[in-house]
């Protein structure tokens, strides 16, 4: 690994701070931080209860025995910023972001203190932007959002396949599609964030052109590609895609967040991925012959979720039948099920010149939660010891931590790789 990334926060008690320690995906990632953490490293335990965070510790064994414990509710904005002030890395499990998420965000902002979280929430990092860019910018901090599954295959795998293109000096990219082929649950976080943000809508329905715009993340509205219209509803044999692909492919319910940080990364880099590069996600329904039916099944399914959730969020007793019948956030599912999960993502570019690249970015474990932890954790600990680039302020994965998070991954265990295709 790259050298200790010290330069704006020279005197910190703690180099990283997991905040939301209690929680489910909050304890997985501690106790991956036990086993990951360089020997020496200053990490806390942070959350709203004293004994819950004594209680996680113990469990986590002698690693972690002196780790200190630091109590912050999300609405005391007052031990949020000593929180932040202390440390020179927040990274934060605290969800939905858009209910609970914004006085860390303004805390590290204002402290010069990097920040990492597992936001799957547009509304959210527009808010991010729009409050605490400028301010981060100024103070140093990296507020780095989708630091998960949501988005890092996604934006690393587009920013390596760049990264080849200049290596081979074959041309700019053009038409990129990643397809999805995944093995996990949905966890109960995630279909609450996607609550917050329908209800937030509800009351304001000039937020949902955010969702809807696929450059509503971007840093500049006035250099943004214009390469006609751009839609992740999609039903259509996978060969189109790539001669190697077979069966069919579906609406993959996360791409309209991942792509819109894959483009804003473009943004914050400069545009350099192409004044022509169109950017879409996939998922694989399978190459039996019940594919095409199944792609119909995945694609109508999730147009239909997500307008029953719009509507049910509208009113009080939507919301209640919501409560009862969907997972509750903070749970999960046992370690035996988190194993068995994987996933594997096949991005394939195309350059000015021709050329075509296919980067793979693959692992082990349920995506939404064992993968997750590992991004997560990775991410926070390059963020507290790597050398990293200068860019500053509201930014995303492969701006941040683009190259050293690579290596961090593949050391970890995960697989990235681009080849010719």
């Amino acid at each position: 690994m790259t050298a200790e990334n010290t330069e704006n926060t020279p005197d910190r008690e703690f180099d990283l701070v997991l905040y939301g320690a209690t929680g489910f995906v909050g304890t997985l990632t501690a106790r991956y931080l036990t086993e990951a953490a360089p020997a020496g490293a200053r990490i806390a335990l942070a959350g709203r209860s004293a004994d819950k965070l004594a209680a996680v510790r113990a469990d986590l064994g002698p690693a972690a025995a002196t780790w200190q414990l630091l109590v912050a509710d999300s609405s005391d904005q007052a031990a949020l910023d000593d929180l932040a002030a202390r440390t020179k890395v927040v990274v934060t499990t605290v969800g939905p972001y858009l209910r609970y998420g914004l006085g860390m965000v303004r805390a590290c902002a204002a402290a010069g203190t990097h920040y990492a979280d597992l936001t799957g929430e547009p509304l959210f990092i527009r808010d991010c932007i729009d409050q605490f860019h400028d301010t981060a910018a100024e103070t140093g901090a990296k507020i780095v959002n989708s630091c998960g599954y949501d988005s890092i295959p996604s934006d690393l795998s587009v920013f390596r396949l760049y990264r080849r293109s200049v290596e081979d000096n074959t041309g700019e990219l053009t038409d990129t599609t990643l397809v999805a082929w995944l093995k996990g649950g949905t966890s109960g976080g995630t279909i609450d964030s996607g609550r917050a943000m329908m209800e937030q809508i509800a009351e304001n329905p000039s937020r949902g052109a955010i969702l809807a715009h696929p450059y509503s993340l971007s840093p500049d509205k006035t250099m943004d590609p214009d390469v006609g219209r751009q839609s992740d509803q999609t039903l259509q044999r996978a060969s189109t895609i790539d001669p190697s692909l077979r069966g069919w492919v579906a609406t993959f319910v996360m791409a309209g967040h991942n792509t819109k940080i894959v483009r804003r990364t473009n943004g914050l880099l400069g545009w350099v991925y192409g004044k022509n590069f169109r950017y879409r996600e996939v998922m694989s329904a399978g190459s039996s012959a019940l594919s095409p039916l199944v792609a119909a099944g995945i694609s109508g399914g999730v147009v239909a979720t997500m307008t029953a959730g719009a509507l049910l969020s509208r009113i009080p007793l939507g919301r209640r039948l919501l409560d009862r019948l969907l997972p509750a956030p903070g749970t999960g599912p046992d370690e035996k099920a988190r194993s068995s999960g994987w996933f594997t993502m096949k991005t394939f570019a195309h350059t000015t010149s021709g050329a075509k690249y296919v980067c793979t970015f693959a692992g082990q474990g349920d995506p939404g939660y064992q993968a997750t932890v590992v991004m997560l954790g990775e991410s926070g600990l390059c963020l507290a010891f790597d050398e990293l680039p200068e860019l500053a302020g509201v930014l995303t994965p492969g701006s941040a931590m683009g190259d050293p998070l690579t290596d961090r991954l593949r050391t970890a265990g995960i697989t990235i790789d681009v080849a010719p295709a």
